[in-house]
């Protein structure tokens, strides 16, 4: 950290949270433009917070992703998610964004939500997002909200509609000095993100997007190699992990096609992500301690 203070310049951590698939990880990479936060549709996608750096001339926003909260962790990973989201509750932040998704019923799982940000003693925002989607809404389950929560803004996190008056306000509520954090000693803008979590968050991603409902929960990635050849080809070598034989028969489809779509998804956006050809050598075996 760099606490040498700039003038007119100032930052802030944020801490966004909410419950599982409100859009909080897509509401961060649009916001800075590149893939910080693995998203699909199903929850359970972010395992651990990630920060992620927003900088401009006011000053820096370090945003801090939470895992998705649960009403009930039945099981361990479940409550091992739990446990980090509460974790990252208790650290140091200057102000909390509660994202809400009001083309979802309100649940026990909101409440549970809601409970934790009634305690929280800093200053919270309430984001309600994907108001780009009219249709269905629940808003009027969320007004009550309103008479708990001063400052709300409406967004749509995949269409940054709306974004600019929040980070309005945040760097309004920034005062810690500047630079809070200083991007020559990080990998910018994930910087609690190395390549190879990058590279096996990327990869689980896609595996959440081409399996079916059971089968993303029981899985993990593990990158063995990174190499960049010769040919300034960058050749990835990882393997996808899962519980049990029948997840790997899955996983790796009629004549292999499963894996083989998984991959080539994953090798455009790495590619993309990178600037440069990628070579991914993925496979598939079983390992029944991956979510110890």
């Amino acid at each position: 950290m760099n606490k040498t203070k700039t003038p007119n310049k100032h930052s802030a951590v944020v801490l966004i949270l909410g419950r599982p698939n409100v859009g909080k990880s897509t509401f961060v990479n649009n916001l800075l433009g590149t893939k910080v936060s693995i998203t699909s549709p199903k929850s359970q996608t972010t395992r651990f917070s990630i920060k992620a750096l927003y900088e401009d001339e006011r000053g820096q926003l370090l945003f801090i992703d939470t895992p998705g909260i649960f009403k009930k962790a039945e099981d361990k990973l479940s409550r091992k998610i739990n446990r980090r989201a509460q974790e990252s509750i208790d650290g140091d932040f200057d102000v909390a964004l509660y994202v809400v998704d009001h083309t979802r019923h309100r649940d026990y799982e909101e409440g549970k939500v809601l409970g934790i940000v009634r305690k929280i003693k800093k200053p919270v925002i309430l984001i309600i997002n994907k108001i780009d989607i009219k249709s269905p809404s629940y808003l009027s389950e969320y007004r009550f909200l309103e008479d708990e929560i001063s400052e709300i803004y409406k967004i749509s996190g995949l269409n940054r509609t709306h974004v600019k008056p929040l980070l309005d306000s945040l760097f309004e509520k920034a005062k810690r000095p500047y630079p809070l954090v200083d991007k020559d000693q990080f990998s910018y803008p994930a910087l609690n993100v190395s390549s190879k979590i990058f590279i096996e968050e990327l990869i689980r991603e896609k595996v959440y997007l081409f399996t079916r409902e059971e089968v993303p929960y029981k899985t993990a990635v593990r990158v063995l190699e990174v190499t960049e050849r010769k040919n300034k080809t960058l050749y990835i070598k990882a393997v996808v992990l899962t519980l049990d034989k029948r997840y790997k028969k899955m996983l790796i489809g009629r004549e292999g096609r499963m894996i083989k779509e998984i991959g080539m998804a994953a090798r455009k956006e790495l590619e993309l992500s990178r600037g440069k050809k990628v070579y991914l050598d993925l496979s598939v075996d079983t390992d029944y301690h991956i979510l110890d």
